[in-house]
């Protein structure tokens, strides 16, 4: 009985060994068909080349979702846009009924992930030509569903104003293909996937938010900067749209050592280039778009990297 105890005591001591030593993380990242997922892969992937730290990459509901799971334990890294972030530190919008959520902390930004508006519809030029369309704006409570009730409200538009639809990317995509929906909201880093597979079967486009609406939409609220998707980003798109972008950002657990979320960090930041030939986003990695514009405060282990870097963050 005595051996069994202490075989049973030394497995418990060998896995918090591990577990301390930074043997595995889960990620959250979102949808199949968004941007979130496949970057997630290849972060995860550096991680684990550069820092011996496996990474377990799980798809989920986005924002929202890798927060809350954050929070729950069941994650400890996640990618977020950093508008649902300071939602989730001050306990406003889509956690306005949660409260206020403080059991992450920052990584560091990752890239602009546009406001794409996506049509089949010949006579939607603008934001204001919804009225009265079928759109999808995005999961009910989702950061895309709020980014998209901001952009109809500096368009003049209310949700009433619309035939909302509650999808998911891929769902919006399929729906627009079938015609059962007019224009959709998808925010995500650009080429998203799922516009992708849509332009390549159909005369599907991008619909610019500038202009008047963009400036509205700047002056009342601090996470929105104006953003141009490049001509040739999607299949039949010649010319640069001019849209509104947030950003998206790596969040860890405020349990994580600062040992691991340092060397997360270095895992990262020190292999730009690598992440950038295999993923597109990642030429968007730098230290200033890392470290500017974060509403919640950054790891220590974060700090520390980027204090090396000459670069002062505020931390807990």
């Amino acid at each position: 009985m005595k051996k069994i105890l202490i075989s049973v005591l030394l497995i418990a001591a060998m896995v918090l060994s591990l577990v301390s030593c930074g043997a595995g993380m889960t990620m959250g990242t979102g949808g199949t068909s968004g941007t979130y997922y496949a970057y997630g892969g290849i972060l995860g992937n550096q991680i684990k080349a550069s820092a011996g730290i496996t990474v377990n990459v799980v798809s989920t509901d986005g924002s929202k979702a890798n927060i809350l799971g954050i929070d729950a334990g069941n994650y400890q890294l996640g990618t977020v846009q950093s508008d649902v972030m300071a939602y989730a530190w001050n306990g406003t919008n889509t956690f306005a009924e949660d409260g206020a959520v403080k059991s992450f902390r920052v990584i560091g930004g990752l890239y602009a992930e546009a406001v794409q508006l996506v049509t089949m519809d010949s006579s939607i030029k603008s934001v204001k030509d919804l009225k009265g369309k079928s759109v999808s704006i995005g999961a009910a409570g989702s950061g895309v569903y709020f980014n998209a009730i901001d952009i109809l409200a500096a368009a003049g538009l209310k949700e009433t104003d619309i035939k909302a639809q509650y999808q998911s990317f891929a769902d919006s995509a399929d729906a627009l293909k079938d015609g059962k929906i007019d224009a959709a909201f998808i925010v995500a880093g650009a080429p998203t996937p799922a516009i992708q597979e849509l332009c390549q079967t159909t005369d599907a486009r991008l619909v610019p938010i500038d202009g008047d609406i963009a400036e509205a939409l700047m002056s009342s609220s601090e996470y929105y900067t104006v953003y141009e998707v490049p001509a040739e980003t999607y299949k039949g798109q010649t010319e640069a749209v001019k849209t509104v972008t947030v950003k998206a950002t790596l969040i860890v657990s405020a349990n994580s050592s600062e040992e691991d979320v340092y060397n997360v960090t270095k895992a990262i930041f020190d292999n730009v280039d690598a992440i950038a030939a295999a993923h597109g986003k990642g030429a968007e990695l730098s230290l200033e778009n890392a470290t500017s514009g974060m509403t919640a405060p950054f790891h220590k282990g974060a700090a520390k990297y980027f204090a090396e870097k000459g670069i002062t963050v505020t931390a807990e």
